[in-house]
């Protein structure tokens, strides 16, 4: 590799309170536009901001949860620029005096666990959408957003790879919902990202030009994006040309990026504080308040399902992408007292069937003491690994216990070793030329003659007393 790319994102989190930051309007989706407005969100003449409290909260939450520095006194600020889904012709942000500073995220790369830097998280306002029609070639501007809660989660330029990246706001995304303080619903625009990213030559000490990349909505398209602007990046230099300061836009169905404007600095937004609110003072006993309410995160859950299950790495990372999906998986355990049986269970058929539908571990129509039933009849003999498939499957679509559907289908596992061994009779008795190359020595024969069994059996005989039975009849 002749550069290495630098890369920090700055990630935009819808916070998760039923009101908007500085007024009373609900913060619902997909209402018909302008209907949750106030003079306040469209910045009339003459109105007052009133600060959200519960926004602060979980901006406080949040930063903990990061390892970030809890700052006693923040203030916010104007930040002055002009778009038409902006109102007030400014935003209320924060700029020299965020809540929260020098923070981390640790991720795991090629099996290593690397920490990426937190800048800062600050509170700020959203705009509102701009709409452009096809059909009359208009433009015009919903207003709905203007006002939702953000938070900006601004990382260190930690990051070398679009990889890394992706991975970093999985986990991100992943502590966002842990701790309850944003849906983080990319479909809704309620966790987007930018991009900053430049790339130097291996070994430089100093960054290069760095472009941003805009707006960003999914893993998918991060990767994709940065992926596609290092390439550009370095073929710019490998011309003997000069990387531009700009903003970018990702195009994900060409899979490219393209110029936006130039790049903005600070001072172009001509900050100044707000004089309309007072500063946040944050208390010692609120901090502590507020740290008293954030559940096990991910990474501590991690490795207890490690240890107090003795789950693989891999398991236990899975199963703690969600609190809803750990949740479940403790309770099957606890059930069944089988936690690697329910782990392989949910990691592969569960998963399987949730994502084919979309669906998230909390609209699962097995319940966990139900996998936890079916698991325990595979281990009693009453059906097999196999039939077991085919019930969880009819259990999922239905909703039925294993029970049910066993009674109800006619599964129930042979475990009779006379009626298995009249069916392997059979099973010789139709196949002599492979039987008597099985006994020159051809051993491979035993898994046909194992396959023949099942099937004539419909997969119900028992495959410990198959296997037990066979071994003995082939040798006779």
């Amino acid at each position: 590799m002749k550069y290495e790319a630098v890369i920090g994102l700055e990630v935009h989190a819808q916070l998760q309170t039923n009101t908007k930051i500085f007024c009373g309007c609900e913060t619902a989706f997909g209402e018909e536009a302008n209907t949750r407005t106030c003079p306040v969100c469209i910045g009339m003449p003459g109105v007052l901001p009133v600060l959200n409290r519960k926004a602060v909260e979980y901006i406080i939450k949040t930063g903990l949860a990061t390892h970030c520095t809890i700052s006693p006194f923040s203030r916010f600020a104007r930040k002055n620029y002009f778009y038409p889904d902006l109102p007030k012709g400014y935003q209320i942000s924060q700029y020299e005096l965020p809540l929260c500073e020098h923070g981390y995220v640790e991720i795991v790369v090629d099996g290593a666990v690397k920490r990426i830097g937190i800048t800062r998280i600050h509170l700020e306002e959203d705009a509102g959408k701009n709409l452009h029609t096809s059909e009359s070639g208009a433009s015009l501007v919903d207003l709905n957003r203007a006002g939702t809660p953000l938070m900006e989660i601004v990382s260190e330029p930690d990051i070398r790879t679009a990889d890394e990246a992706a991975e970093y706001l999985k986990k991100l995304r992943s502590l966002l919902r842990y701790i309850e303080v944003s849906d983080a619903d990319m479909e809704k625009g309620n966790f987007r990202c930018d991009c900053n990213v430049s790339i130097r030559p291996v070994g430089a000490g100093e960054f290069g030009t760095r472009a941003e990349v805009k707006n960003v909505n999914s893993f998918k398209f991060v990767q994709k994006a940065l992926e596609y602007e290092i390439k550009r990046q370095a073929q710019i230099l490998d011309e003997g040309g000069r990387v531009v300061q700009e903003t970018r836009l990702f195009d994900s169905t060409k899979g490219i990026t393209f110029s936006m404007r130039s790049k903005e600095e600070a001072h172009d937004y001509r900050y100044f504080p707000e004089p309309d609110l007072v500063p946040v003072v944050t208390s010692p006993a609120t901090v502590e308040s507020i740290r008293a309410t954030i559940p096990e995160l991910p990474d501590a859950k991690r490795e207890r399902f490690v240890k107090e299950y003795g789950l693989p790495e891999y398991d236990a990372d899975m199963l703690t992408q969600s609190r809803g999906l750990a949740a479940y998986f403790e309770e099957s355990a606890a059930l069944s007292g089988q936690p690697k049986v329910i782990s392989n269970w949910m990691m592969g058929e569960l998963m399987r069937l949730l994502n084919a539908d979309n669906r998230e571990i909390e609209a699962c129509p097995v319940r966990p003491d139900r996998l936890a039933g079916m698991v325990k009849m595979i281990t009693d003999g009453v059906i097999s690994t196999k039939i077991a498939k085919t019930v969880f499957e009819e259990m999922y679509r239905t909703g039925k216990d294993a029970g049910t559907v066993v009674q109800e289908q006619g599964l129930v596992q042979v475990s009779d070793t006379g009626a298995i061994e009249r069916i392997i009779d059979e099973v010789i008795k139709a196949n002599p030329a492979q039987h008597a190359d099985y006994k020159t020595g051809k051993d491979k024969l035993f898994g046909f003659f194992v396959g023949q069994v099942m099937k004539a059996s419909k997969g119900k005989a028992n495959p410990d007393i198959v296997n037990q039975l066979l071994k003995k009849k082939l040798a006779e």
